[in-house]
């Protein structure tokens, strides 16, 4: 069967590619809680800068600071808070201001080197000394160790790596500038596409485009690299595609998909009608690439990443007459994509069933848990359905429900808004959060998560009853909260 040959690619794709995704859901973690710092200072530059829409000179002083100050050193808190903490987090601030000043690129980079190693320097201290200060000199010693080093790496980094992050930032610029000038900029299109469904979106937009894109919009006020990736045409092709072309629950779902595609900006709600057929994957790269190549053609460009990749977040951080240029790509590449994928799948005798669908999502999840480090299940138990968790049993009305996700922002969003709905509809006025699954409160009652990361969940939140949810779309698992719920009464 011809289902059946995609997870052995899946299993194939090997442990080089795992690494990258975890890589990129790292790069993720520092960037995204980070987001709405890009979005301030993109509106900032869209309106103020001489070429924006309302030009104040005096308003216009704060994009340099923004982008050369404060977006590094938030990125450089977060990372340092994600390997020990606090501490950790103000080592990394620390240390990420040390290459910010002075230099006269966004140290984006040095940022997300920095903020890790502050964290990790003072984790590796903290350890060291444990259990080995005196009584009453803890707060002494806290405080000038996170000092000193702090200190300590804020002066190699103005010296050492400030220096050597202005070389790889011009670097990068120029490459960047040469791919332009010579036509190929759409060519790549044909690595960040497959990159996307194999869940490596988040090291190529983060770690490779957006430093690319900050360094080019401080200049010009724009930059196409923010486009390349976020672009939601190509998905958008697909789907359409599928609600012309599909058969049964498959045609069914595509119109939903496409709202919270286009318009919420979850991508990866459109990867698993790819992997039903993994011949589309053409459709998205040619797609992309007409996209890439309309985008350069009439020099469209955002001021800041949009993030999540919506239309709304597109035109948000679109620049003074910069809306044509960045609707015609998106939507070229929408029909591209459209058209090839429509061509394969009218000539397709394959049957479109729920259980292809349904392999094809477990197979998205699969990737997913293994670009978190943890083990992926066979296909056939990846996609037997398992609504609950059967870990702690739910014993009272909690006062808070959370979805967790990777970063919280994305999927748990939405989930949680779906959620929080059906909770109303059946009379419960429960709180529901939405949060990184590593800032789960360790007190959580109940907790939503994917299966993938129902492990960690469990390691943070210990005493919570853990409900697995696969498709956030399907209600079946909201509905158990709530017989649950009513079983209490």
């Amino acid at each position: 069967m011809a289902s059946q040959a995609v997870p052995q690619s899946v299993v194939r794709s090997g442990k080089t590619r795992a690494a990258m995704q975890r890589f990129g859901g790292f790069l993720a973690g520092m960037v995204m809680p980070n987001i709405p710092a890009f979005i301030a200072w993109g509106l900032i530059t869209a309106f103020f800068i001489p070429t924006g829409w309302t030009p104040n000179a005096h308003i216009n002083q704060l994009v340099t600071p923004f982008v050369s100050f404060l977006i590094p050193i938030l990125i450089g808190f977060t990372g340092g808070r994600l390997v020990a903490g606090n501490r950790g987090a103000v080592v990394g601030a620390i240390a990420t201001a040390g290459v910010a000043v002075g230099s006269s690129q966004p140290m984006f980079i040095g940022a997300m080197i920095l903020g890790p190693l502050g964290g990790y320097l003072i984790k590796q201290f903290d350890k060291l000394i444990e259990d080995k200060i005196k009584a009453g000199f803890e707060m002494l010693v806290n405080t000038f160790s996170a000092g000193i080093l702090g200190g300590a790496l804020a002066v190699l980094a103005f010296l050492v790596v400030q220096p050597v992050m202005d070389a790889v930032s011009t670097a990068l610029g120029a490459a960047a500038l040469w791919i332009t000038s010579i036509h190929l900029l759409p060519l790549i299109a044909i690595f960040i596409e497959p990159g996307k469904v194999l869940f490596l979106n988040n090291a190529i937009n983060h770690g490779i485009l957006d430093p690319i894109g900050l360094q080019q919009a401080k200049e010009t006020g724009k930059s196409i690299f923010f486009l390349l990736e976020t672009d939601p045409g190509p998905g958008l092709g697909i789907l359409l595609a599928y609600w012309f072309f599909g058969k049964g629950t498959v045609k069914q779902s595509a119109p939903g998909a496409v709202i919270i595609q286009f318009f919420g900006g979850i991508h990866e709600i459109y990867f698993p009608y790819i992997l039903m057929k993994p011949i589309l994957i053409l459709a998205v790269i040619f797609g992309g690439m007409a996209a890439d190549a309309t985008f350069m053609v009439l020099h469209a460009g955002l001021v800041a990443t949009a993030s999540p990749g919506s239309i709304i977040a597109e035109m948000a951080m679109a620049p003074r007459g910069g809306y044509l240029p960045i609707l015609a790509g998106i939507f070229v590449g929408a029909l591209v994509s459209c058209l090839i994928a429509s061509f394969f799948l009218s000539r397709s005798k394959d049957e479109m069933s729920d259980d292809a669908l349904s392999m094809a999502k477990s197979l998205v999840q699969d990737m997913k848990a293994q670009s978190k480090g943890q083990a992926v299940a066979g296909t056939a138990q990846a996609s037997a359905p398992t609504a609950v968790q059967e870990t702690n049993e739910l014993t009272k009305v909690p006062d808070r429900v959370v979805f967790a996700c990777e970063a919280g922002m994305g999927s748990s969003a939405m989930g949680a808004s779906i959620l929080k709905k059906r909770l109303r509809e059946a009379g419960y006025d429960i709180p529901v959060e939405h949060l990184p699954v590593n800032q789960l409160p360790s007190d959580a009652q109940v907790v939503f998560t994917q299966g993938s990361l129902s492990a960690r969940a469990q390691q943070v939140a210990p005493q919570a009853k853990i409900y697995i949810v696969e498709n956030f779309l399907d209600k079946s698992t909201y509905d158990q909260l709530v017989n649950d719920l009513n079983e209490l009464k």
